[in-house]
């Protein structure tokens, strides 16, 4: 895959976040609040919880974009915030970097990785 089908499908995904975003607010339109008792981090940082669903976008689209992960190869299951990898990957730096990637997302309380093979150690068996 491509550098730029990678930007693609990272900035579709991107994209597909923000329209779900805007039409739950829509139904849900934000209180309103007074802005000068909030503090910086108030007006910042979100009060809402990060979603399942969030969290599992995310860490696939930042799967795509990077030049070291098989984004494609890569399925990702959110549940509660614990994000499960799963499918094969060429090497144990892939591997590791997938593992890295979904931990640095928002939101992620643990990843497990048990389902994630590298192809040269499921060759061997």
């Amino acid at each position: 895959m491509t550098t730029t089908t990678r930007n693609l499908l990272a900035a579709s995904l991107a994209f597909g976040m923000l329209l779900g975003t805007s039409a739950a607010m829509a139904k849900d339109p934000p209180k309103t609040t007074d802005h000068a008792a909030m503090t910086h981090a108030d007006k910042h940082d979100s009060a809402e919880p990060v979603t399942d669903t969030w969290i599992t976008t995310k860490v696939k689209s930042d799967l795509l974009a990077s030049s070291n992960v098989p984004g494609t190869k890569v399925e990702v299951e959110t549940v509660n915030g614990v994000v499960s990898l799963s499918g094969t990957v060429a090497t144990k730096a892939e591997h590791d970097k997938a593992i890295t990637t979904a931990k640095g997302i928002k939101g992620v309380k643990s990843v497990d990785a048990k389902a994630l093979k590298v192809a040269t150690a499921a060759a061997t068996r």
